[in-house]
């Protein structure tokens, strides 16, 4: 999934979504599909600003994979963008965050399960309420995703990678909270968790989140 206008990266996102910005030398997008198992066959991007940027740079086909876009005209946040591509996703599916650079064996690890998260162990306390906080049942199954959270050590966060299937879209859209008019992707599959899909959790050995200019200098 390719993400928007990054609003912390100012200039940067004047001219190029930012996914395609660059980390180094290769853009994020780059990263990203050099990080899909081989599995993947086919990867639909779902875009909006500056679309046909993204359209001319990664085309129909990238590296042997069909390239399928899904254009979100307006930011209604993950889960919305998810829904619209219900007509082209079939079966299982994995998503992940367009402006996020993920392992590759973790990805590789994901696909095994039928369903699951991409969690990452915070190894010291947050002085910021900024993470999204994977709790588990006691049989080590996702059981609920607190947002906007500080992170004590310990504390599984979410990645944004996922491993979902066609169930997702026989669920009504949840806003993500927060006084926010955006459905939230969690909070929508979470509603499977309620009646009884079991998902698993995969700890990531890497993760990179881009949020500001600083998290272009270093990748992985």
């Amino acid at each position: 999934m390719a993400a928007g206008l990054g609003t912390r990266m100012g200039e940067l996102t004047k001219k190029n979504p930012k996914p395609l910005l660059t980390i180094e030398n290769k853009t994020i997008l780059e990263h990203t599909f050099a990080a899909l198992p081989k599995e993947v066959f086919e990867v639909v991007l779902v875009v909006g600003y500056l679309k046909e940027n993204i359209q001319k740079y990664i085309g129909n086909e990238y590296e042997g994979k069909k390239v399928t876009y899904v254009e979100q005209k307006e930011l209604l946040g993950t889960g919305h963008a998810l829904s619209m591509c219900k007509k082209v996703l079939h079966d299982k599916f994995i998503v992940l965050m367009g402006d996020d650079l993920y392992e590759k064996k973790d990805l590789e690890e994901m696909v095994k399960h039928p369903l699951c998260i991409l969690v990452r162990e915070i190894k010291k306390d947050s002085v910021e309420d900024k993470y999204a906080i994977a709790k588990l049942n006691g049989g080590g199954k996702l059981s609920e995703i607190i947002e906007r959270q500080k992170a004590k050590s310990g504390d599984l966060a979410n990645c944004g990678a996922y491993v979902l299937d066609k169930r997702y879209f026989d669920y009504s859209l949840v806003l993500a909270g927060n006084q926010t008019e955006e459905y939230g992707l969690p909070q929508t599959f979470m509603q499977m968790v309620k009646d009884g899909a079991q998902i698993d959790i995969v700890r990531a050995t890497k993760w990179h989140n881009v949020t500001n200019p600083e998290d272009l200098k270093e990748g992985l």
